[in-house]
Formats: structure tokens, sequence, C-alpha cells
């Protein structure tokens, strides 16, 4: 009896191992366990040691709401449309004798569908008012997937949680706000000459 084994049709033998067939791996393998299960491990029990993120961790969006104008960029630039804002304008009275009325966006509601975020972050990069920031709290599981939607009231409670921004670089240049407000005040024409 012919011991050549061929694949289905090629003609070609099968790998064949170097070292002697199956009971060196084998052996290799054991001896590779018994060396893990000599050492210590480096699990860290979750619930009963919390685990050490970096500062700024995305784990949830946070809102500030009285910076928040209504002004949907976050809704229009989310990518799985899972921001929803609802507003109504409201007259605001002349301030001075003469002007005119203004009006102004009030926001009812303000809702992020965590069921449905990617986290990728491009509502808290595009708001100009910075009204949306990143909370390192990661720990809002729900049971059902409904009560994955935060409304206005939840988001404001992640407020509490984001961290101050990183300190500026003491090496670096001051920013134009502060070198236009620290600049000495111009002198009348006439002082001039």
């Amino acid at each position: 009896m012919n011991e050549e084994h061929t694949t289905a049709g090629d003609g070609q033998k099968p790998p064949v191992s170097k070292s002697g067939g199956i009971l060196p791996g084998l052996i290799k393998g054991m001896a590779t366990t018994f060396r893990t299960l000599t050492r210590p491990t480096h699990t860290a029990e979750y619930p009963d040691n919390q685990p050490h993120l970096p500062p700024r961790t995305r784990g949830v969006i946070a809102l500030l709401e009285e910076n928040c104008t209504s002004c949907m960029l976050c809704a229009r630039e989310c990518p799985d449309w899972c921001i929803y804002i609802d507003s109504h304008k409201e007259t605001l009275p002349a301030t001075t004798e003469g002007g005119r009325e203004r009006q102004r966006n009030v926001l009812d509601r303000f809702a992020i569908d965590f069921s449905l975020c990617m986290y990728c972050g491009i509502c808290v990069e595009v708001c100009p008012f910075d009204a949306l920031h990143w909370s390192p709290e990661f720990e809002y599981a729900e049971v059902d997937m409904l009560d994955l939607l935060h409304e206005k009231p939840r988001l404001r409670e992640w407020m509490a949680t984001v961290p101050p921004p990183p300190a500026l670089d003491p090496a670096s240049a001051d920013p134009a706000e502060l070198t236009a407000a620290n600049k000495p005040p111009r002198k009348a024409p006439e002082a001039r000459k």
C-alpha cells in the first residue's frame, strides 16, 4: 500500500512537521501552559477595582445646556443621526428705546441615543459654543435598550464628571485674546506730535 497521501486533486503531499509528529508540539504547548500557571495574573477584577483611565477618555457625552444655542450643527454632522434637538423661537423685547425686538432659540429637547452613537466625537468637535463635552464616565449600561436615550436632564448630570481642560504649556505664546486685552491704549492723533 502506498503511504503517499495527496490532497484532493492537486497531487501535492500535505506538509509534514519536521520535528517528528504531533507529540513534540503537544509537549511544547503543555510546557507553556505550566509556565504561565506559575506566574501572577494581571487581571483587574472590574467591579471591585476600578480601571485607571486616561484623563481624556471618551466615555459619555455631557451637555452644558446654557451654552447650547440650538444651532443644530451637532445633529447635522452626526453620521449616525443619533442626536435629537427640538427648539422654539422666543421674542425678546428691545433693550433700548427705539431698538428692535430680537429673537432667540430656546432649547426644548436635546437627546442623544447612545444605542446608536459610535462615539466618533464629531458633535463635540463641531460645537461652536462648547456645549458638548466628553465625560470619562462609562458605567451607564441599561437593561432596556430604550433607556440608552439620554434626555437633557441626564446629559446635564454628566457635566459634573467632565474633567477640567489641560493646563496651557507655560512656554507657549499667550492667546490672541489676552495679547489684545493687555495692549496699551492707543493715543489720540493730536497727542502723537
